[in-house]
């Protein structure tokens, strides 16, 4: 049985620029990740944290090393093929929650489906079944201007998982939330790890919502500095 991680870096390098305006983003990071773990990825501005998210969401490549998910070798990819990859087993949630304004909250959770093809009716049950599963039942026909924060952010979460991903990649997801309500999500995305098995990966700069994860890897200067597991209760 093979004991490979779901996820790995192998020495990954992102450079930018050369000469004296070389910058290492990313100066040969060693990481592996299992298969239903929920980490997060902190890091001052210009650590290498988002470049490291990036590379793990297939939205850029790295310089050097390799990136190996699910036993394939990523950076061997093409273009298209990275898109598959990334349309058939990643999502993702931003802070901004990306949003079609003008779209109730069923017909925005509908979209990844519509890309893949999936016919109407199958599409518009599975929608309703993740915003239920957000805990949004009732709220199917509210634009995002009739949602609160908190709410957007959980169609946005379901959205993302409607395409029943292996990993979720949330970048700064309670960036722009109130306490309570950040809270309020962290605690659906821990539910989702916990009883979907859904791997989550979470960059945050917020270290009461990096508690929530049962790791925290840590990026300083294009190196991984520390990883800490979560101690038990």
């Amino acid at each position: 049985m093979s004991t490979a991680p779901f996820i790995a870096f192998e020495r990954v390098q992102k450079l930018y620029g050369e000469g004296a305006g070389l910058v290492r983003a990313l100066a040969g990071v060693d990481l592996a990740i299992g298969r239903g773990e929920f980490v997060a990825i902190m890091g001052p501005s210009g650590s290498g944290k988002s470049t490291a998210m990036n590379i793990l969401g297939c939205l850029d490549t790295p310089t050097g090393g390799r990136y190996l998910f699910a036993g394939a070798d990523v950076t061997s990819l093409g273009r298209d093929e990275r898109a598959l990859l990334r349309r058939n087993f990643l999502g993702f949630v931003f802070q901004g929650y990306n949003l079609l304004a003008r779209t109730t909250a069923v017909e925005n959770i509908e979209l990844p489906l519509i890309y893949r093809g999936t016919p109407r009716l199958e599409r518009r049950e599975r929608a309703i079944e993740a915003l239920h599963l957000v805990g949004l039942k009732g709220r199917e026909h509210h634009t995002p201007a009739q949602l609160s924060g908190g709410q957007q952010q959980r169609v946005a979460i379901a959205r993302a998982i409607v395409t029943d991903p292996l990993v979720l990649l949330a970048d700064e997801p309670t960036g722009n939330l109130d306490t309570a309500r950040s809270h309020e999500i962290m605690e659906l995305l821990t539910r989702l790890n916990d009883e979907r098995g859904l791997t989550v990966i979470m960059v945050t700069h917020e270290p009461d919502m990096a508690a929530f994860a049962c790791r925290t890897i840590r990026f300083v200067d294009g190196h991984i500095e520390s990883d800490t597991l979560r101690e038990a209760a």
